[in-house]
């Protein structure tokens, strides 16, 4: 087992970090207006699919989705507190 290197460690923070904005675009139905390396990035991470000539995201890209929806709606109610 190799360990990730920093470059690919970072990478997938910045894809995770833009990842609810890709989705926004995707769903506003404006994909050209996202970066080819991130498409790329969504991809070779198993959080995007190619499925008929549209890119969507996979079961684990719906999770990460979720997941840090439920966060940034967490963060936000401990700031209103």
């Amino acid at each position: 087992m190799t360990l990730p290197t920093l470059a690919e460690i970072a990478s997938r923070e910045t894809l995770r970090d833009g990842l609810l904005a890709t989705v926004d675009l995707l769903k506003r139905r404006r994909a050209s207006e996202i970066n080819e390396a991130a498409v790329e990035g969504y991809i070779a991470l198993d959080w995007m699919e190619w499925h008929g000539g549209s890119l969507r995201l996979t079961t684990t890209g719906e999770n990460l989705c979720k997941h840090m929806t439920s966060l940034l709606a967490r963060n936000g109610a401990q700031a209103a507190a």
